[in-house]
C-alpha cells in the first residue's frame, strides 16, 4: 500500500496503538493532502483505552543521516518533538523553520491540516507519466514558481514546513510506535526519514521499548500510559 504517511501522521497524532484497517486499493486516499480529514473519522469513530500500557521506543543516544546534504538526526528526550528547517528557491516557500513538541491534542491544533504541496511542472510530468491522476488544486498546495495557484490561498503562512513535520510524523510511525526523543531535521523529506529510521532501529544499544510513563509526557508523576485502539 502506498502514500500512508499522512494516515500514520494521523494514528500517530491520535495515539493510536492498536488499529485494523482495510483498504481496497494500492494507496490510501489522498482526501484534501493532509491529515485533517483521517483525524475526523477517528474523532467520530472514538477511542478505545485497552488493558496494557503503551509500548514506545526510546532514544538513548543521538543518531543522525546525510543524504545529499539533507540532514536528520533524533537524539534523547522526554515525549516526542520535532524541530524542521525548509529552504526552497522559490520565494512562495522560502526558508520555513518550525519547532513542536507533540502533548495532546498539538497535532490536530497545529499540524493536521497542513496540506502536501508541489510545483505545477512537477505535477504536470507525473500526470504524463501516468502518475498523480488524481491530484488536483483541492488536494494539494500547487506552486508556479514564486506563486501559490490555488485560490483560497495557505492555510498557514508556514503551511509548506508544518506539512514537513506532518509527514516526518507518520514516516517515523512506521516503527509501530511511538518514538521518545527529538528530531532534527534539515531539508529533510521521506527517504531522509526513513533512513533515519532505519539508522536508528539497526543500532541496538541506540534504543530500547520501554512501557510509556506519564512523567514522559506531563511531568506528573511516573504511571504508566494505557494503549488505545
Amino acid at each position: 500500500i502506498g502514500t500512508i504517511e499522512h494516515l500514520m501522521a494521523a494514528l500517530a497524532g491520535a495515539r493510536i496503538d492498536n488499529v485494523l484497517i482495510d483498504i481496497d486499493a494500492d494507496e490510501v486516499p489522498v482526501m484534501d493532502g493532509s491529515s485533517a480529514p483521517f483525524n475526523f473519522l477517528i474523532d467520530c469513530v472514538g477511542i478505545e483505552e485497552q488493558d496494557a500500557p503503551r509500548q514506545v521506543i526510546e532514544v538513548l543516544k543521538s543518531v543522525e543521516v546525510d543524504y545529499n546534504g539533507c540532514t536528520a538526526r533524533i537524539e534523547p528526550g522526554n515525549g516526542f518533538e520535532v524541530d524542521f528547517e525548509i529552504d526552497f528557491a522559490s520565494k512562495a516557500i522560502a526558508n520555513q523553520r518550525m519547532s513542536v513538541k507533540f502533548d495532546d491534542g498539538v497535532f490536530v491544533a497545529n499540524i493536521s491540516r497542513a496540506r502536501t504541496f508541489g510545483f505545477l511542472h512537477e505535477v504536470e510530468a507525473m500526470r504524463s507519466a501516468g502518475l498523480a491522476r488524481g491530484g488536483s488544486l483541492d488536494n494539494a498546495v500547487v506552486l508556479s514558481g514564486d506563486e501559490v495557484m490555488n485560490e483560497e490561498g495557505l492555510r498557514y503562512e508556514d503551511e509548506f514546513v508544518r506539512h514537513k513535520i506532518l509527514d516526518a510524523l507518520g514516516d517515523l510511525y512506521t516503527a509501530g510506535m511511538q518514538l521518545q526523543g527529538k528530531v532534527t531535521a534539515y531539508k529533510s523529506g521521506h527517504h531522509v526519514n526513513n533512513l533515519l529510521l532505519k539508522a536508528l532501529l539497526s543500532d541496538e544499544s541506540a534504543y530500547q521499548v520501554v512501557p510509556m510513563r506519564k512523567s514522559a509526557l506531563y511531568a506528573v508523576n511516573d504511571a504508566p500510559v494505557l494503549a488505545t485502539a
